[in-house]
Parts: structure tokens; C-alpha cells; sequence
């Protein structure tokens, strides 16, 4: 009896709401084989459960208080059920991958650790910060896959579906290639790496798969269907690489469709843009009254540093002096909602609709207002925030972030299957808003600038 229960000792159960029941390879009781759990409870991981999932947007939508390390858990789950899925496919076109356990476990550890770079606020932070060293969270990620986490890796020898053959080790380098577009720098990794590449970069992906109906639901955001299953179902993989059967199709446009109204309507909310305008101000100087510098040359600082390790030191700097109370204050009206940024101008548009030559830029459309407001509403308080995304690949027929759709009549991979597809989504879509913190004028700018934005002929031409 024991040895048909032996199973259930090397397999946890976490219940999530989005995905049910995520399975988690337990350490063995010896303690001299590595599991999942290993990395589950590895400071670095752990860090992800002081970081939200949406930077700034969890102060607009109460109960986005969910985590990067739950995102990363859901990640890992879908990375596994992608790869059980194409494993027969993929030993058909690369004959000598290894085991069905030992592929299934890399995609699932570059799940679990694609998002393990971030910092506090998340892209805010790629974005206000770590511009400046030319690095991003995916840069770091691959660092500490590489550093702190690789002997962990290494030592794994199975997944939930059971062991890896005999010898078989993941090589963190091929999580590292797995988890960023950019090829990793170095020996090229074996062909059925790349060919897996797209599980985790791609239009869709175990990432953006997870996110978006983990955001929506955590924020009670009515999206349409993410049908997860029937995109799964459909994504094979041949000699071009991943393929989408032409009967997926559907499935993928109501996920590309699902994403873009997340993006209006949570990640571009309004409410959020005017907190991140607030929080750009302030936001270097206070990375580095707390960081050293690069955090790839300060890893012990930087694991310390989440969001709520900032949220309590700027706490304690109002009860400080000098221009770290300025900033401990200037944090306060932030957290306490009391924004500097007030909105008067928005409008929303899909640039396939627009004129030719319309490419609205901040700067450019802020000159616009500049030069053609009143007289005396030019020296006003103004700001131009331009929030937009494409729902598309940015060019869905070329190799790179391509999707390949296979048509079952012709048997053959069609670029002009997906030409069709992306021509039914709108080229980009566009936000533009104008905030003032000139409250005392907030009417009069607004219709002033009304009366500037809605001539489109104005714009056209100048904006770019």
C-alpha cells in the first residue's frame, strides 16, 4: 500500500482561484534532491509576494491586492500544460529532446521565474529606473537565473508528471533564453529550446494568458472569454515552429480583444495614469535614497527592496527633516489619494481610423497646446499623457513574435490567414488625456483645450 501512495509524497496541491489546483514537486524527506518547492521558498521568490501585480493600479481597484509571486505560480502551471501538450510534436521534429518530465519542468521553472527581476511597481520601476543602466526586470531575471538560483535548477530531477531519465539536468541557461525575446548572449541553446520559445514570447503566452484573466477577476473587470483551453488545444508545433490550427483562430481574437479592454479600462484606467504621473516625480530620487546604484551590482539591496519595504521607509521619513520629509510627504498625498494631477481632456481612438500622418506624441501634442491655447492659459500647469497599445504582433508576418496559422484545407502554413486575423483588430488604440494641477482654472483649460484637441486638423502632421 505504501508504495502505490508514494506518489502524494512528491506532489503538493495549491488551490488558485483561475486555475483550480496547481500541482508543486515536494523535496524529498533526505533533503538531497531539489524540488519545485525549493524555489518556491527561495528568498527570491518569496520577494514576488511583497510586490502587486499591478504597480500602481491596486490603489484604484480595491481588491487588486494580488501578487507577482501568484501570477508566477499560474504562469508555471500553463507553461506545464503546454508542454505535456506539444511534447509529442516536438520529438517528431527534434528526435533527441529529452524527456517528456525534464521539458515539462524547464517550461514550467521559466514560468515560475520569468517575472523574478522585477522591482517594486513593477514595469513602473523598468520604466523610472532602471532605464538609466539600459536594464530591465527580464535583464535581472536572467541574472539571478544564472547566479543565486542556478544550483537549485540544476538539482532538479523531475516534475509533477513524474522523473526525468537518468543524467538528465536542466540547464539554467535554457530557462534563461526562455524567459526574454532577446536571444541569451553565448552559445546558441539546443533546437527545442527555441522551438518552446514561444510558450513564453509570443502573442500569446503562458504570461499574458494568465494576467489577464487573473487581473480581470481579481479586480472585478467584466473581459470577454479567455478561452485558454481551446487556444491550448489548437497550438501544435511543426518544422516552422508553434502553429495555431485555423479553428483556434476565433479563440486567439477574443483573447487579443480581452487584453486591449483590460488595457483601457484597468491598466490605463484614468485614475491610474494620474498616480503615476504623480509617482514619476518623485520616483527616481527615491529609488535612490534606497538602492546603491544598478541592482545587478547590488543584489543583496535590491532583494530587500519591494513595494512594501518603500511604502514603509518613505512612511518614516515624514517624521524625518529635510528633503526626506519632503518626499516622505509627497508619498502621503499619493497613498492618501490626494493627486496632484487633475484630468480635463480625453479621448479615445483607433489609429486606423485616423488621418494619415495622425502619431500623437506628448511633447508634440503638448507644443500643439502651447501654441494655439489663449494668451493667458499658456503658462498653465499642463500635462500630455498619450496611453496606447497594440493588440497585434508588431508585424504578425515576420518570424519573430509570429503567429503561424496552419490551414487545415491546404495543409499549409498561409501568411495571408494571418494578414486576415489581425486586419479584424484596430492598428493601435490611443488614450490621449491632459491633466492640469491648476485646479483654480481646471474649467476654463478644459474647454480651452477641447477647443484645440478636437480639431484634428490641428494635430495632423504635428503631432509626431
Amino acid at each position: 500500500m505504501a508504495d502505490l501512495a508514494r506518489g502524494y509524497d512528491a506532489v503538493n496541491l495549491v488551490a488558485d482561484p483561475l486555475h483550480g489546483y496547481i500541482k508543486i514537486t515536494k523535496r524529498s524527506a533526505s533533503g538531497d534532491i531539489a524540488a519545485e518547492q525549493d524555489l518556491l521558498d527561495d528568498p527570491w521568490l518569496q520577494r514576488l509576494r511583497r510586490i502587486h501585480q499591478l504597480q500602481s493600479a491596486w490603489w484604484v481597484f480595491p481588491s487588486a491586492e494580488h501578487s507577482r509571486f501568484q501570477h508566477a505560480l499560474g504562469a508555471m502551471h500553463l507553461a506545464g500544460e503546454w508542454a505535456r501538450h506539444v511534447y509529442p510534436n516536438l520529438r517528431l521534429v527534434v528526435p533527441d529532446a529529452p524527456s517528456a518530465a525534464c521539458v515539462e519542468e524547464t517550461l514550467r521553472v521559466a514560468g515560475l521565474l520569468h517575472d523574478v527581476g522585477h522591482g517594486p511597481f513593477g514595469h513602473f520601476f523598468d520604466q523610472n529606473y532602471l532605464d538609466r543602466f539600459g536594464s530591465d526586470h527580464e535583464v535581472i531575471g536572467r541574472q539571478l537565473i544564472l547566479g543565486p538560483l542556478a544550483a537549485v535548477i540544476r538539482a532538479l530531477q523531475s516534475s509533477p508528471a513524474g522523473p526525468f531519465e537518468p543524467g538528465e539536468r536542466i540547464d539554467p541557461r535554457w530557462v534563461a533564453e526562455l524567459i526574454a525575446e532577446d536571444p541569451l548572449e553565448g552559445p546558441s541553446p539546443p533546437r527545442w529550446v527555441r522551438l518552446l520559445k514561444p510558450i513564453l514570447c509570443g502573442t500569446y503566452t503562458v504570461d499574458n494568458l494568465d494576467y489577464v484573466p487573473r487581473d480581470a477577476y481579481m479586480c472585478g473587470v467584466a473581459v470577454g472569454p479567455v478561452d485558454v483551453a481551446r487556444l491550448l488545444h489548437y497550438t501544435f508545433l511543426g518544422e516552422e515552429g508553434m502553429l495555431l490550427h485555423q479553428h483556434g483562430t476565433q479563440a486567439l481574437l477574443m483573447f487579443l480583444n480581452a487584453r486591449l479592454y483590460l488595457y483601457n479600462n484597468l491598466y490605463f484606467h484614468r485614475t491610474v495614469r494620474r498616480i503615476d504621473l504623480h509617482m514619476r516625480e518623485i520616483f527616481r530620487e527615491t529609488i535612490d535614497q534606497l538602492l546603491p546604484g544598478d541592482p545587478l551590482a547590488n543584489l543583496d539591496a535590491y532583494q530587500a527592496l519591494t513595494d512594501w519595504s518603500l511604502i514603509e521607509s518613505v512612511t518614516r521619513w515624514q517624521q524625518g527633516a529635510g528633503r526626506l520629509r519632503e518626499l516622505g510627504l509627497e508619498w502621503e498625498r499619493i497613498v492618501r489619494r490626494e493627486l496632484k494631477w487633475r484630468m480635463i481632456f480625453e479621448d479615445y481612438s483607433e489609429i486606423s481610423e485616423m488621418p494619415a500622418g495622425f502619431s500623437p506624441q506628448p511633447a508634440g501634442v503638448e507644443a500643439i497646446l502651447r501654441e494655439h491655447l489663449p494668451a493667458d492659459l499658456r503658462d498653465a500647469s499642463l500635462v500630455v499623457d498619450v496611453a496606447s497599445v497594440d493588440p497585434r504582433p508588431q508585424n504578425p508576418l515576420q518570424d519573430r513574435g509570429a503567429v503561424r496559422i496552419y490551414n487545415p484545407m491546404s495543409r499549409a502554413v498561409e501568411s495571408s490567414e494571418v494578414a486576415e486575423l489581425f486586419r479584424r483588430l484596430p492598428i493601435r488604440t490611443t488614450l490621449l488625456r491632459v491633466f492640469t494641477a491648476d485646479t483654480a482654472r481646471a474649467e476654463v483649460l478644459r474647454h480651452a483645450v477641447e477647443g484645440v484637441l478636437y480639431r484634428r486638423d490641428v494635430l495632423v502632421g504635428q503631432a509626431g
